[in-house]
């Protein structure tokens, strides 16, 4: 049986709780949240979106399938901090390359293990998110609290280019390329453009600060911005990018990040929510439907808009297309022209549902038609244009 070290962690409030180190030795600090899904560690693990925080697993025995290399989505491990409450003792499934702990530790994450993780997470629910700090080395609670509070906090943090590629790359399309897009990578998983292949779409991915000259040089017949880390307050550069995507009418697609960046580009503010939704388990209605799906969510900010009416904005009218059915957060967004037809939308959750459920895929079609639609537009009017000569 392995044989664990102590382990310290303490919330900035003070709250303090003592446990095993797990993973690698040694001191961390982040942004303590919660995930609530039972599956799909892995995929948590990797996802740049949790950059900078320290994740508490609500699960309470996380490991037993191991580690494997066809689930990450992303080339590292991105967690700041990790908190298990009862860690398998070895990996379990025919598809694992190594184990949890074991990654974990090659990656330089520090964790604890053998916390009460339901009493962790009912604190973090009624005071908030918070800063932590994790440490195998320090024995004094107020030592290491004086250490979180001299750390950064996440509102205001500018991180999408941290975890941003720094050079250009494409998916291939499967099969024969129907379109083109360029995605704006702000911490991009890899199932999503995944997704988009398996619709015939050639992705280009982008750097962060990409400019819109980055853009039209793709010739995209769509435009998509992904995910990521980070108070979307920070991302002027992105918002920029995106008016002027729209005042060119290039079909638009955000999801989490890239919701809270359409957000900000239609008019609207952000603000930070209380302890965030993430997990695999989250129930979103689309409005224009009405149907219920069970989605996976990571995201600690929203988008301040109004439910009971749509919006003018310089593109158009804008509403909330999907909104959280436990607390009426909104979850979407759709940009419409003058005869209401669909120009840009987003959510603010994962579609591409790695991991999770599969329930809003749909939205990957929304985006095949959508460009349809353009691109069935812009010959239309070539052709009225030929026509008049």
């Amino acid at each position: 049986m392995t044989t664990r070290n102590p382990a310290l962690l303490v919330l900035e409030d003070g709250r303090t709780f003592r446990g095993e180190s797990y993973g690698a030795p040694g001191e961390t600090f982040g942004e303590a949240v919660f995930a609530t899904g039972m599956t799909g560690y892995q995929e948590t693990l990797t996802d740049p979106s949790y950059y900078q925080q320290v994740v508490v697993q609500t699960a309470p025995h996380i490991g037993n399938t191991g580690v494997n290399d066809d689930d990450p989505e992303s080339s590292r491990v991105w967690v700041a901090g990790y908190v298990v409450r009862d860690p398998a003792r070895r990996a379990s499934s025919w598809r694992a390359r190594r184990g949890l702990e074991e990654e974990l530790a090659a990656q330089g994450i520090v964790g604890i293990s053998g916390v009460d993780t339901r009493a962790l997470t009912r604190h973090l629910r009624e005071r908030g998110a918070m800063r932590v700090g994790i440490s195998s080395s320090e024995t004094d609670p107020e030592a290491l609290r004086e250490r979180v509070l001299a750390s950064p906090p996440m509102v205001g943090a500018d991180l999408a280019g941290a975890v941003s590629t720094t050079e250009p790359y494409v998916v291939p399309a499967d099969g024969e390329r129907r379109f083109t897009v360029a995605a704006l990578d702000l911490g991009i998983k890899t199932m999503t453009p995944r997704r988009m292949a398996e619709r015939g779409i050639e992705v280009h991915v982008l750097p962060a600060s990409s400019s819109i000259d980055d853009v039209l040089a793709v010739r995209p017949d769509g435009l998509f911005f992904s995910n990521g880390p980070g108070d979307p307050q920070t991302a002027d550069g992105p918002v920029q990018l995106l008016r002027e995507a729209l005042g060119r009418d290039i079909p638009y697609f955000g999801i989490c990040f890239g919701n809270q960046v359409f957000g900000r580009a239609l008019g609207f503010g952000t603000y930070k929510l209380g302890y965030g939704h993430r997990g695999i388990n989250q129930p979103v209605q689309d409005r224009s439907t009405g149907k219920v799906e069970v989605t996976a969510h990571n995201h600690g900010f929203a988008v301040d808009a109004p439910l009971d009416r749509p919006t003018d904005t310089p593109y158009g009218p804008a509403e909330v297309s999907h909104v959280c059915l436990n607390d009426d957060v909104v979850e979407g967004l759709a940009l419409r022209d003058g005869t209401g037809a669909l120009k840009a939308f987003s959510v603010q959750y994962h579609p591409e549902a790695a991991a999770g459920p599969h329930d809003a895929a749909y939205l990957f079609d929304r985006f095949v038609t959508l460009m349809e639609q353009s691109a069935a537009t812009v010959t239309s009017q070539t052709n009225t244009t030929d026509g008049d000569h």
